[in-house]
C-alpha cells in the first residue's frame, strides 16, 4: 500500500518548473520542488537559510487564504494600509504600490499573540469574575428560599390562630353556598329534563314521518299531522347569576395590628456592585466582616430539652425547626419554640448516624460510617446517594451550590474532603502545597465540616485540635488552633462548627465550655460562654441565631445585632 504522505505527489507538481513531480520541500520558503530545481531555488536569494527536506519530511504547511480578486491564487502577503491579505498577482498589478507589505505569517503571529492575551484574560479574569458573580447569585437564591419558606411558615402559623375564631362563620358561609348551588342545580336539572322530553318527542315525530313516507298508501300521507311550529318556538335560556364572596374588612385597628401585614418585595440593580476580578489577587486578600455587629452580651432566646442522653449535632431546617442527632440511632425534628417533637427518622441500617445536615431544599442528609453510605431523606423516605468502597464517611454539609461536602477516612490512614454533585465526585481535597495531609488521619478522630459564605471549606479536626480552612479550590488558607486564655484555660478541643452571614466561623469547645468566634481570615473575635456546659454541635439559621447542642438540650442564642 502506498504511503499516504507520498500519495499526494501524484497530483502535485514542482512550483518552479511546474512539470516535474514534487520530491522536495523548502521549509523556509514553503515551496514545493523537484530534485532538478533545488539548486536553482537555493541560488535565488543566497542570504536565506533555505531548509530543503524531502517532501514527506516537510513541516506542516499553513493553508494560506484564497485571494478574493485572483481566483486560485493564495495570499502569502498582507497589506497593512488596505488591511487585507494579498497574493503575488495583486502585488504585480501595482494595486498596492507604496503600501507596507508584510509576510502573512508574521501578521498571523502578531494576531495570534493578541488572541492569546484576550483568551487568557477571558480564562483568568473575566470567567473567574462571572464565576464569582454566579456564586453570589446562588448564595442569594439560597437565602431567598429560606427567607420565603420561613415567611410562609410564620403566616401559616399565625393564620391557624385566626382560623379558630372564624371557623363557624366559614362553615355557615359554605352551607349557604351549598344551598345556592343545589337550588340552581335543581332548576337546571328540571330544565334539562324538559329538553330531553322535547327531544324525545321530536324523534318520535321524525320516526313516524319516515314510516309514512315509506308506504305506498296515499291516504296515510294525507293524514299526517306535523307539529313543527310547536318546536320552532325554542325554550327560554336559563340565565344564572353566581354569588361572589366579598371579603369584609376586619373591624377594629387592634385586630389588624394583631394579625400583621406583609411588606412588599422589590428588585433593584446596582451597576457598581461587582468589579472585575484581578488574576493576581489571592483569595486570602478579602476583607474581614465588621466585628461591631457582635453583641456585647449574647442572649439565650429559648431552651429545648430533648430525649437524648447526650446530644452531638444540630442542623437548622428553619428558625423554628431543627434536626438533632444524639447517642441513639434516631434523628429527631423538633419545634424549637413549641418544644415539641415533630418527626423521627431511623436509618435503614439501624446504625447511629455519624453526622447530619440539611440541603437547600430542606431535605435531611446523614452519613452512615459502618455501611459507608451518605443518605438523603425525602418525604420520610431514605435514599442512598453515595456508597463508598475503601473510605468511611464522617462529617457532611450541604453547600450554597447544593453540592455535598463529605469528609472521610480510609483504612490506609488517610483523610480527605470530597465534593459531590448528586452521586458524582467533583473535587477532592487532601494535601497542602507541600504534599502533606491537610487533616490528621485517625480512625478515632472526629470531624465536622461546613462551608463559609465566602465559599471557604471549614473542618474541625478534633485530633489535631485545629480548625482547618481551605478556599474553594482546596488551597490551605489558615489553621485556627485556639485563643488563650479561654474560660477554663484548657487546651483547645474543637467540635461542632458553623458559619453566619458575616462569614464568621463559630466552633464549639467543650473543654472550655465556650464557643469561639473567628473572622473569615482566622482572626479571633470573642467567646460565647455564658451558661454553656459541654457545648458540642452548632448550627445557625438565616437570622444568625445560634443553636448550641450541649448535654441533652439545645439553646437558641442571639449573638449578633
Amino acid at each position: 500500500m502506498m504511503d499516504p504522505r507520498t500519495r499526494a505527489q501524484e497530483l502535485m507538481r514542482c512550483d518552479l518548473c511546474e512539470t516535474a513531480v514534487v520530491q522536495m520541500h523548502c521549509d523556509t520558503c514553503l515551496v514545493n520542488l523537484c530534485k532538478a530545481c533545488v539548486g536553482e531555488h537555493i541560488s535565488t536569494g543566497e542570504s536565506k537559510d533555505h531548509k530543503v527536506v524531502k517532501f514527506q519530511d516537510r513541516k506542516s504547511t499553513p493553508l494560506y487564504p484564497e485571494c478574493s480578486t485572483h481566483s486560485k491564487e493564495r495570499c502569502k502577503m498582507y497589506c497593512k494600509q488596505c488591511d487585507i491579505p494579498v497574493c503575488i498577482s495583486c502585488i504585480e498589478s501595482n494595486q498596492h504600490l507604496g503600501h507596507e507589505l508584510s509576510r502573512i505569517l508574521r501578521v498571523f503571529d502578531e494576531q495570534k499573540d493578541i488572541f492569546i492575551k484576550e483568551r487568557n484574560e477571558l480564562n483568568d479574569t473575566i470567567y473567574l469574575t462571572y464565576q464569582d458573580i454566579a456564586s453570589d447569585v446562588q448564595n442569594r437564591m439560597s437565602r431567598l428560599e429560606k427567607e420565603y419558606r420561613d415567611l410562609s411558615t410564620a403566616i401559616t402559623k399565625h393564620g391557624e390562630d385566626w382560623h379558630r375564631e372564624i371557623d363557624k362563620l366559614v362553615k355557615k358561609l359554605k352551607s349557604e353556598v351549598d344551598e345556592m348551588k343545589n337550588t340552581q342545580l335543581q332548576t337546571l336539572q328540571k330544565h334539562l329534563d324538559e329538553l330531553n322530553k322535547t327531544m324525545s318527542d321530536i324523534k318520535d315525530e321524525i320516526n313516524s314521518t319516515d314510516v309514512t313516507l315509506d308506504t305506498n298508501d296515499l291516504s296515510k300521507l294525507f293524514t299526517i299531522t306535523f307539529n313543527v311550529q310547536r318546536y320552532r318556538n325554542l325554550p327560554p335560556k336559563i340565565l344564572l347569576s353566581f354569588p361572589k364572596f366579598i371579603p369584609a374588612q376586619i373591624q377594629g385597628e387592634e385586630l389588624k395590628k394583631l394579625f400583621g401585614s406583609l411588606s412588599s418585595s422589590s428588585f433593584t440593580s446596582d451597576k457598581h456592585s461587582y468589579s472585575m476580578k484581578s488574576p493576581q489577587k489571592s483569595p486570602e486578600a478579602g476583607s474581614s466582616p465588621p466585628v461591631n455587629q457582635l453583641l456585647d452580651e449574647p442572649q439565650t432566646v429559648t431552651t429545648l430539652h430533648t430525649g437524648y442522653g447526650r446530644l452531638y449535632k444540630v442542623a437548622c431546617l428553619s428558625d423554628e425547626e431543627i434536626w438533632t442527632r444524639g447517642d441513639d440511632n434516631t434523628m429527631k425534628l423538633y419545634s424549637i419554640n413549641q418544644g415539641s417533637l415533630l418527626k423521627s427518622i431511623t436509618p435503614k441500617s439501624r446504625n447511629i448516624p455519624s453526622d447530619i445536615a440539611v440541603t437547600k431544599s430542606g431535605d435531611l442528609v446523614y452519613t452512615d460510617y459502618d455501611v459507608r453510605t451518605v443518605n438523603i431523606v425525602k418525604n420520610e423516605k431514605i435514599e442512598e446517594v453515595i456508597r463508598l468502597q475503601n473510605w468511611k464517611p464522617r462529617g457532611v454539609c450541604s453547600t450554597s451550590s447544593d453540592d455535598l461536602l463529605v469528609i472521610m477516612f480510609s483504612c490506609k490512614k488517610q483523610t480527605k474532603v470530597v465534593r459531590y454533585s448528586g452521586s458524582s465526585e467533583k473535587q477532592t481535597i487532601q494535601f497542602d502545597d507541600e504534599g502533606k495531609s491537610l487533616y490528621l488521619p485517625s480512625r478515632f478522630n472526629t470531624y465536622y465540616i461546613t462551608e463559609n459564605r465566602n465559599l471557604d471549606i471549614c473542618v474541625t479536626d478534633c485530633g489535631a485540635k485545629a480548625v482547618v480552612v481551605v478556599n474553594q479550590a482546596g488551597k490551605l488558607r489558615f489553621r485556627y488552633t485556639g485563643h488563650a486564655p479561654a474560660q477554663k484555660n484548657r487546651s483547645f478541643y474543637p467540635r461542632g462548627t458553623t458559619t453566619d452571614s458575616q462569614s464568621h466561623i463559630l466552633t464549639a469547645d467543650p473543654n472550655n465550655n465556650c464557643v469561639h468566634i473567628i473572622d473569615q481570615d482566622g482572626q479571633f473575635l470573642r467567646y460565647i460562654h455564658s451558661g454553656l456546659s459541654d457545648p458540642w454541635g452548632l448550627c445557625t439559621d438565616i437570622h444568625d441565631n445560634l443553636f448550641v447542642a450541649q448535654l441533652s438540650k439545645v439553646e437558641k442564642i442571639k449573638y449578633l445585632q
